[in-house]
Order: C-alpha cells, then sequence, then structure tokens
C-alpha cells in the first residue's frame, strides 16, 4: 500500500527564503546584523530546513535531501561562527578566510544548479541567483568592497524573494488544484507514435 506523504519542499524554501531576505537587508546597508537574523538563522533558516531535508530523505528525493540539508546547516554554521568570537571561545575569521568559506558554498551551490536543469523555471532561478550570491559576498571579502557588498544584498532580496514566491506558488497551486501562480514547469516531450518508432528502427 502506498503512502502519500505531504511536500516538505515549501517548508525548506520558506526557511531558506525568508532568512535569506533578511539578512540581505543587513547586507544591502539597511540595518545592523542583530539577535534576529541569528534566531532565523538558527531556527526558521536552519532547523526548519533540516527537517524538510530529512523528509526528502523520507520520499527518496536525493536532490531535496542534499538540498535542505545542507544549507540548513550553511545558516546553522554562519550563527555558530558569529557567536563564537562573541562568547570569547574562538578568534573572530578573518574577512578573506571567510571568503573562501563563501567560495566553497558558491562551488557548491553551482553544482547544485547544475540538478535543477530538470526542474521547473523557478527552482532554476533560486540555485543560478544563489551561486551568484555566494560568489558576490566571497567577492567582497576578499576585496573589502563595500560596494560589492551592497549589491550582493540586493541580489540576495531576490534571491530570497523568489524562494518564497516559489514556495507559495507550489502550496496555493497544489491546495487549489491548479496552476494560480506560474513555476515555469517543463513541458513533458510528446510521445513518439509507435508507427515513427518502427519507421526510424528499420
Amino acid at each position: 500500500m502506498s503512502t502519500n506523504y505531504a511536500n516538505p519542499g515549501p517548508l525548506g524554501l520558506m526557511g531558506f527564503g525568508m532568512t535569506t531576505v533578511l539578512l540581505n537587508i543587513h547586507n544591502a546597508g539597511f540595518f545592523p546584523i542583530s539577535a534576529m537574523i541569528l534566531a532565523m538563522g538558527l531556527c526558521y533558516g536552519g532547523m526548519a530546513q533540516i527537517i524538510a531535508g530529512v523528509l526528502e530523505f523520507r520520499k527518496g528525493n536525493t536532490f531535496g535531501l542534499t538540498a535542505f540539508t545542507s544549507y540548513g546547516f550553511f545558516w546553522i554554521s554562519l550563527v555558530v561562527l558569529l557567536i563564537l568570537p562573541e562568547l570569547g571561545l574562538a578568534e573572530a575569521t578573518p574577512h578573506a578566510y571567510m571568503g573562501f568559506y563563501l567560495l566553497m558554498w558558491g562551488i557548491f551551490t553551482a553544482f547544485m544548479f547544475v540538478g535543477t536543469l530538470s526542474h521547473n523555471k523557478a527552482t532554476q532561478f533560486i540555485f543560478a541567483s544563489l551561486t551568484l550570491l555566494f560568489f558576490l559576498l566571497a567577492a567582497r571579502d576578499f576585496t573589502g568592497s563595500e560596494l560589492i557588498g551592497t549589491l550582493a544584498g540586493f541580489e540576495g532580496i531576490i534571491c530570497g524573494a523568489s524562494a518564497i514566491y516559489t514556495a507559495m506558488a507550489t502550496v496555493i497551486n497544489g491546495e487549489l488544484g491548479r496552476e494560480v501562480l506560474p513555476l515555469g514547469e517543463k513541458k513533458a516531450s510528446s510521445p513518439v507514435p509507435v508507427a515513427q518508432e518502427q519507421a526510424q528502427a528499420a
């Protein structure tokens, strides 16, 4: 007997999207970093995404498992990186070294983007814009450029907003049983008629 599991994708996307928007409002220069960002990073950006990833494992979705658990732990690691020096438990990470941290996440995300080529356009946009975001943030830390950091902030807001849109479109479309908010679903290729297949094989 098959079991109909709920789709954990919107939960993971909302955790990622909302936390990304809030952090990049800071990166764009509007507000200093605060406890709100740290709390979102630990709870919704971190734990909620990890829960979504575990649920994707239950569904046999390797991509969803890898994406949500990885980015969930990314948010937790980022919060830990900020908190440990404040607690006197570790030295603060130099900006250039943080650049390598962000670069590694950009490379990982670029590979994940390739995996989205079989997904809808909305998911492809999330991963393409996230790849760009990581590389911009890495460039900011390598160069110390405030301009690049500000550009990264605005680009990150767009990235996070696209994840929120995709999550809500998935929920709304699923609940109403029709496409209300488009996701750019890939069209299934038309099957080749049997007679045409036989003619091609001859």
